[in-house]
């Protein structure tokens, strides 16, 4: 069924775990390439009952996942994507690894972004691998630095 489903535009994205602590999740994420295909497949084809519905902070997810895929493959840079989770409920949604660091992206369906332990992705220090410039996006009505690590990029900049 997987491979029909790949065949069609499901994408694998495996957690990071470069350590083999006990206390990170090992489970493979599933996207859609195409976030309207998702839709039709889970019956959510009317975008006013999705918005205000419990899937629509993944949806939101798998369309800005789908779209830095897309803007990598498209730009011929093919790097390795993973996402963060451990059994204290701490997760990073993307994490790009280029130049042997990774930067995570946090993607949130918001127009408010609060300072936060969640923000700060303080969390990863513990995965053993350098830890670049990270984002958040979400529908803040400007682009700005969060921090000195983290910028805020709007999500209709994708």
């Amino acid at each position: 069924m997987f491979n029909v489903l790949r065949a069609t535009g499901l994408v694998t994205i495996q957690p990071y775990f470069k350590n083999t602590s006990k206390h990170l999740l090992k489970t493979p994420k599933f996207y859609f390439m195409d976030t309207w295909r998702c839709c039709f497949l889970t019956k959510w084809t009317n975008p006013e009952v999705l918005e205000r519905g419990a899937m629509a902070g993944a949806m939101l997810e798998t369309y800005a996942v789908s779209e830095i895929i897309k803007l990598h493959t498209h730009n011929g840079s093919r790097v390795p994507v993973y996402y963060y989770a451990d059994k204290e409920r701490r997760e990073v949604d993307l994490l790009i690894k280029q130049d042997s660091c990774i930067h995570p992206i946090e993607i949130k369906k918001t127009a408010s972004v609060h300072n936060s332990g969640l923000w700060g992705f303080d969390f990863l220090r513990n995965i053993k691998t350098p830890v670049g410039h990270g984002y958040i996006l979400c529908f803040y009505k400007e682009l700005l630095p969060f921090s000195r690590e983290i910028d805020i990029i709007l999500i209709g900049y994708l």
